[in-house]
């Protein structure tokens, strides 16, 4: 069965600095029912021909192209992807940050087909795996919009409503699906790691008409947009109604500011043993804080390593990490941070330490992907690199480890993963992690070539922070003329003819390489 709207499963690591779930995302999404799942499905769920949604909506259609992980000075073929928005705005329309993620085409298309037109990105998140999108050029396409009006935002639904998903097939006929939210959780369906308030909806799709993402409504009202369907349980990932709100109201304003972290790591405090040595009452609940995020939200505010975190915004949280919602009921507490509030917002936390309990006033803030020691993602960005003689240096993100293959957490070399998992390890000599990451076989590398994977520490004598660091210190060519290369692993030090690897150097780009070097102030025109 084809698969058309993945939904990565995704475990939260111990030691990630994230205030996320630690549970298993929904599983790999299939394309709609068909043949006998979609005669099954019929019975289950209503579809049937739609007149006023058609006037709410524009097809999305992008070309991807993301960078080659091995070879970083080139791209991976393009790829192309459709998905039905919903207009939220005069001229914006809300879609997926999986729709645009690495795209270098954006195309909105009417529904019957008749008109089509170059769109831009306005606002994107890929944590909360949302965008707006707008068209290109306003005044040349000033018509496109005629007689297509935005949806009302909706009011959030709770378990036993009805949603309807709306599809549009290739002839222009709109479908509605009809299904029950039958649970509403902390789940992950783009970004491993990502959590946000998701409704599980039951529901058939019809193949005719699928889509990367599709819009929800509520009594005509858009209650979410359909990220994931997994078409043997039938059940489709619905973005909840408060996600989708408030990237919405901030980002048609001009003025998103993206959903923020606490910056906190936590464990269960169900371990009566444990409980008593953290001194925490038997009537209360309560999370133990692990690790900070070095200059976090919670650190800056006076949260420390050890503390029990008793509420947040005036919740009480179990000694499994859950709260009560007036609407949703248990849910992990993790939605009151990235799902109820965002970056400059203030969450009032209650901890305990030593047994007294403390009042902190937290200013959240938001962590870019291009700040963190090692980026979660790398979406409209190009890899920063440096190829020496032969000697390919790369800085470490986590797309990078996910090329290791669908088990990398466990393929991947350990020193890689070390830094991935335990970043506070590394923030005080490093940005970023520079590592060898393969060799050409050149004259200069000679002996070299089954070197790979090993992080750089210093070059020339200077430490190595991030990849501009590396580039400069091979600017400085050493009186004897060899480039002493020190890594982290064993205090193993290489050496590099700078006369040899120059020539080698003018050879690869005579033969193919379109350049040699990328460092952050070259990324500009990329």
């Amino acid at each position: 069965m084809r698969l058309l709207v993945p939904a990565l499963a995704a475990t939260l690591p111990l030691g990630a600095l994230l205030s996320c779930k630690p549970e298993a995302a929904a599983a790999p999404a299939g394309a709609a029912a068909t043949g006998a799942d979609a005669g099954a499905a019929a019975a289950v769920a209503v579809v049937e021909p739609a007149a006023d949604p058609i006037e709410s909506v524009v097809r999305v259609n992008t070309t991807r192209q993301a960078w080659n992980p091995s070879q970083p000075w080139e791209k991976l073929k393009p790829r192309n992807r459709r998905s039905l928005g919903a207009i939220v705005g005069p001229g914006q329309v809300l879609t997926t940050a999986e729709m645009v993620a690495d795209h270098t085409y954006i195309e909105l298309e009417s529904p019957d087909g008749k008109k089509l037109a170059p769109g831009r990105l306005l606002a994107v998140d890929y944590e909360a795996n949302l965008a707006l999108l707008g068209l290109e050029d306003p005044e040349a396409d000033a018509g496109f919009f005629d007689r297509l009006d935005p949806l009302e935002l909706g009011d959030p639904v709770g378990i036993g409503s009805e949603l309807e998903i709306i599809q549009v097939e290739d002839s222009g006929v709109p479908l509605v699906t009809t299904g029950t939210v039958q649970q509403v959780d902390i789940l992950a369906d783009f970004l491993p790691g990502e959590y946000f308030l998701t409704y599980e909806v039951k529901a058939s799709m019809q193949s005719a008409a699928s889509s990367f993402s599709l819009p929800a409504l509520h009594d005509g009202r858009l209650a979410g947009v359909v990220t994931s369907y997994d078409s043997d349980d039938q059940i489709c990932n619905v973005l909840a109604t408060e996600i989708v709100n408030r990237f919405v109201e901030e980002a048609v304003g001009g003025g998103y500011r993206g959903v923020a972290t606490l910056g906190i790591a936590v464990t269960p405090t169900d371990d009566q043993h444990f409980r008593r040595w953290l001194k925490i009452p038997d009537d209360a609940g309560g999370i133990y804080i692990s690790s900070l995020l070095k200059e976090g939200s919670a650190e800056k505010a006076g949260v420390r390593k050890g503390d029990v975190l008793l509420s947040v915004a005036g919740h009480d949280i179990d000694r499994l990490g859950y709260y009560e919602h007036e609407i949703y009921g248990r849910l992990y507490w993790s939605h009151l941070v990235r799902g109820s509030r965002t970056a400059g917002d203030e969450v009032a936390l209650v901890v305990l330490r030593d047994g007294e309990k403390h009042e902190i006033n937290a200013v959240l803030e938001r962590r870019e992907a291009s700040d963190q020691l090692v980026p979660k993602y790398t979406y409209g960005s190009a890899p920063n690199y440096l190829v020496k003689g032969g000697l390919v240096f790369q800085e470490l993100t986590r797309p990078l480890l996910r090329s290791f293959g669908d088990e990398w957490e466990s393929r991947a070399p350990l020193d890689l993963l070390d830094a991935l998992e335990n970043p506070e390890k590394y923030e005080d000599r490093a940005d970023r992690i520079v590592f060898l990451s393969g060799v050409i076989a050149t004259p200069a590398t000679i002996g070299y070539e089954p070197l790979r994977n090993l992080v750089v520490e210093e070059v020339n004598g200077r430490p190595i922070r991030d990849m501009a660091d590396l580039v400069d210190a091979f600017a400085t060519v050493p009186d004897d003329g060899l480039h002493s290369i020190r890594f982290a692993k064993e205090d193993f030090t290489v050496h590099l003819d700078e006369l040899v690897s120059t020539q080698v150097d003018t050879q690869l780009l005579q033969r193919g390489l379109t350049r040699l070097s990328r460092v952050p102030e070259e990324m500009g025109g990329e």
